[in-house]
């Protein structure tokens, strides 16, 4: 099965291969070669999915309204707008499109550095493994920064003259989801299946390289679907519960502080040292079965 699976991806028909490419994707999610992607995984979705739900924006209207002790008349542009943007449809349905919208730009991360390691294999691909080190000390550096807006650390830094706000946490979530999926991609070696050694190896076939990098990124998607499933079923227990509905900003906050911790990790390269261990301790003598 898995040798006719390799050729199949080597050389069958790209409308047969793609399917089998997902699916040993898919496979790949339920091993044990995918547990180190799920802690900082988890986190930016607890992060992103208590954003704007009951009341973790509620900072945002902190401003002076028409009762304060100071009797000073309300600054009625700023803050209607804002009450509307923390109260409104978009705000009541704004949680889970961003948390599934934040996974599905988490997963096309790591995709899209699988797809450079079949579209240039000696190319691109080598030159990001080769400064391996640098970009994940870089983007731990930047998974701490968006653990702090999460944590709601950074709200009332001043930053060229204005006041970072809780509503920049959700546009920060999602520019930042891209690069923790290269991060976690970097920073993670899969059990080689057979399914991938043979779209990694069209990567030095002549005339190939397209396809290893339509494969490899197909093998990503694969992955990553089942990321969008948990987290719309995370989001679907953030709604569900009253507990949770009532305690998002703490959702959001300890997201974001196991979002620092793992950034820290990377920086100073313990996450790095811990999946070397679990390489040689957990998955040595996996095999993956397609």
């Amino acid at each position: 099965m898995s040798g006719g699976a390799g050729q199949l991806v080597m050389s069958g028909p790209l409308l047969l291969a793609v399917p089998v490419a997902a699916a040993a994707g898919a496979i790949t999610f339920i091993s044990p070669c995918c547990l180190p992607l799920v802690p900082g995984y988890l986190a930016y979705v607890a992060g992103m999915s208590g954003i704007g739900t009951g009341g973790a924006d509620a900072s945002a209207l902190s401003l002076p309204g028409p009762g304060d002790a100071a009797g000073r008349p309300q600054a009625s542009g700023r803050v209607t707008a804002t009450l509307a943007e923390a109260t409104g449809p978009a705000a009541r349905a704004g949680p889970q499109g961003r948390a599934v919208a934040g996974t599905a730009l988490f997963v096309l991360g790591f995709s899209a550095l699988f797809a450079s390691y079949g579209a240039a294999f000696g190319g691109l691909g080598e030159v990001l493994l080769a400064h391996q080190r640098g970009l994940v000390q870089v983007l731990g550096g930047l998974t701490i920064v968006l653990g702090l807006l999460f944590a709601g650390l950074l709200d009332r830094v001043p930053l060229a003259g204005r006041v970072l706000r809780p509503s920049l946490r959700p546009r920060a979530g999602l520019a930042g989801a891209p690069l923790l999926g290269v991060l976690f991609g970097l920073g993670w070696t899969p059990c080689i299946g057979p399914t991938l050694t043979a779209v990694l190896t069209l990567a030095v076939t002549t005339g190939s390289a397209a396809r290893g990098a339509f494969l490899a990124f197909v093998y990503g998607l694969g992955i990553g679907v089942p990321f969008l499933l948990a987290a719309l079923v995370f989001q679907r227990g953030i709604d569900t519960f009253a507990f949770a509905r009532r305690h998002a900003r703490l959702v959001t906050r300890i997201g974001g502080l196991m979002l620092v911790a793992v950034g820290v990790l990377e920086v100073t390269g313990v996450w790095t040292a811990a999946l070397a261990w679990l390489k040689v301790h957990w998955v040595s003598g996996y095999e993956l079965p397609l």
